[in-house]
């Protein structure tokens, strides 16, 4: 049975100031960066392997719209630390947790959807059959979707659903 917050019986739990919730915030940011950043190294030079002259204009241009997301993800995940100095790097507000929270998290968004695009183009290459690449890049999309965004609400949304229930039939 779970506790009304949503937690476990014997769960314990720790409320983060300001400070170590910003240096929390700074270090997931710091984790994720390195990879998008790698992939879009992949992705600029991509363009000059040999294999890349065997895709028509479409998917030429379905790579260039990866490029574009993969990019706006790296923006979106960089903007917490370019507002943090903007304010002169001294505070920490509740606002700024938020905002960088929510900037972390639509950044997961583009990096899904370029890394689907792109595994498309992998997948048409390696087996030739558009319809097949198509299912597997909507599948790694669904697969991100499931554990980035889903996932992480997963236990809570169970838990919440759950007191209704046993309020309700109790």
């Amino acid at each position: 049975m779970a506790i009304a917050d949503g937690r476990e019986p014997g769960e314990e739990r720790e409320a983060l100031d300001l400070s170590d919730s910003a240096t929390t915030l700074v270090e997931e940011c710091r984790m994720v960066l390195p990879g998008i950043q790698a992939i879009f190294g992949f992705q600029l030079i991509a363009v000059f392997n040999q294999r890349f002259g065997e895709l028509d204009m479409p998917e030429r241009y379905v790579h260039l719209a990866a490029m574009c997301l993969v990019a706006l993800a790296a923006a979106l995940v960089m903007t917490p630390a370019a507002v943090h100095r903007h304010y002169g790097g001294r505070e920490v507000t509740d606002t700024f947790i938020h905002l960088s929270t929510l900037l972390l998290l639509a950044g997961m968004v583009p990096l899904a959807m370029g890394l689907a695009l792109d595994f498309y183009l992998i997948a048409r290459l390696a087996t030739g059959a558009r319809p097949a690449a198509a299912l597997f890049a909507a599948s790694l999309f669904a697969m991100f979707v499931f554990w980035w965004m889903v996932f992480p609400r997963w236990r809570s949304l169970h838990a919440r659903v759950g007191r209704k229930y046993r309020v309700r039939h109790a």
